[in-house]
């Protein structure tokens, strides 16, 4: 989710899971909700496997898993070594279908992004902004031929809809929206040996290597139809995110369980994988009162010459973009923490060096790893977001020095078609 995937809502009752320096998940409560939890078609499967369930995004998904390769710090080293791969269940995500002849003008005025231009196959990380050019969510949209495929977060999926509906009610378009609810599961692969684990349920004529990352298709999988297989995901590693009919979800995920290398893995090492990767989580990094550039993510709008740069149209852009399509100045801007010798959590504060000034405050933080040191994501003031600044963080009353780190903090290694 270079992807953004993920999302905890104020408004459900939510686990998030931060790893401590011993490799054990630190749970934060978020708001409870009376509402029941909503279970996947692999919660059997999960309670099977070992999987420690907790509440999160209105579900109740692992956070972990006991046995000889459970545990938050093994899970998230197993993902990143050579020839392994994590099995994540992300169904709790939002999958829809956009429809009809004018499905791309429309969704160019609810997101930042290309979508008219995206080829057959190709797809993009999105945001859906709102009025004020703050962030609703983020979003991966893929052009599938002859309707438009998108996956939200899950905690905030029915807001979103909601938003969308609001949207389509001031359209005069040909465009509707598809939500495929529990019809269909979402499950993600990650880690260098996916391509391998992935492609024995592939049929024998489906070519992994030319298939480009943030690129997805219609397919089988272990012989079942109604299958679609996109290349991305949240680890900053190679990996793929599934779709499947909710029937088949058990066991097309016991097949993929079958190889030795894949391992399941929970919310937890989900959480300390992103963060490596320099990827946001809905909610905490990002929100509805941070915009894309604050955010750092003016990418997503392509180039400084790309059209949505230059052509605007899309909600907020007043408050993104100058009339001649150069990004407004913020006061604020996301960066990469390290040097702290304790882990600093979310609403850290951070200050000047002279640890007099409040500057910014942490969004994410956690234990590396694979880097065996505390890392951190968080906002600062913009004259004060270069990479080498140094900084001082409050952590449990103390202060600690830091420094402004470029992210991501582990090297991506995203796929590349050989040339």
């Amino acid at each position: 989710m270079l992807l953004l995937r993920g999302s905890l809502s104020k408004h459900s009752k939510t686990v998030a899971s931060r790893v401590s320096k011993r490799g054990q998940p630190c749970r934060t409560l978020a708001t409870s909700s009376d509402e029941p939890l909503v279970k996947t078609a692999l919660n059997t499967l999960h309670k099977q496997l070992g999987g420690d369930m907790v509440p999160f995004a209105g579900y109740e998904l692992p956070v972990l898993y006991k046995g000889d390769n459970g545990g938050v710090m093994k899970e998230h080293l197993w993902c990143r070594a050579d020839g392994k791969c994590s099995l994540f269940d992300v169904s709790h995500m939002g999958q829809l279908k956009w429809h009809g002849k004018d499905r791309a003008t429309f969704l160019e005025k609810i997101v930042v992004g290309d979508i008219g231009g995206l080829k057959d196959g190709a797809g993009c990380l999105s945001l859906v902004t709102n009025a004020s050019g703050g962030i609703i969510d983020d979003t991966v949209i893929t052009n599938a031929g002859d309707y438009v495929y998108m996956v939200v977060n899950g905690a905030t999926k029915f807001g979103d809809m909601k938003h969308f509906q609001e949207q389509l009610d001031q359209f005069d378009g040909d465009v509707t929206m598809e939500y495929l609810e529990d019809s269909m599961q979402l499950l993600a692969i990650q880690g260098p040996g996916a391509a391998a684990a992935v492609s024995k349920l592939l049929p024998d004529a489906f070519d992994l290597e030319r298939m480009a990352f943030m690129t997805g298709t219609n397919t089988t999988l272990d012989g079942i139809d109604g299958c679609r297989i996109t290349r991305c995901g949240y680890t900053g590693e190679d990996g793929f995110e599934i779709a499947m009919p909710a029937e088949n979800a058990e066991s097309i995920a016991a097949k993929l369980l079958e190889d030795e290398t894949v391992n399941p893995t929970g919310l937890g090492a989900r959480d300390s994988l992103r963060l490596e990767a320099g990827l946001c989580l809905y909610g905490h990094d990002l929100n509805e009162t941070i915009n894309p550039v604050e955010a750092t993510l003016a990418w997503t709008m392509g180039g400084p010459k790309g059209r949505r740069r230059t052509e605007g149209g899309f909600l907020g852009v007043e408050h993104i973009l100058k009339p001649d399509g150069k990004l407004q100045k913020v006061a604020k801007k996301r960066v990469g923490i390290m040097g702290m010798k304790a882990p600093a959590r979310e609403g850290a504060e951070i200050y000047d060096v002279t640890g007099e000034t409040k500057i910014g405050v942490v969004t994410s933080g956690t234990f590396s790893p694979c880097l065996k040191r505390p890392i951190a994501m968080g906002y600062v003031d913009t004259g004060l977001s270069k990479a080498g600044t140094e900084i001082r963080i409050k952590v449990r009353g103390k202060m600690q020095n830091a420094a402004v780190t470029k992210m991501p903090f582990v090297e991506s290694r995203y796929y590349r078609v050989p040339e």
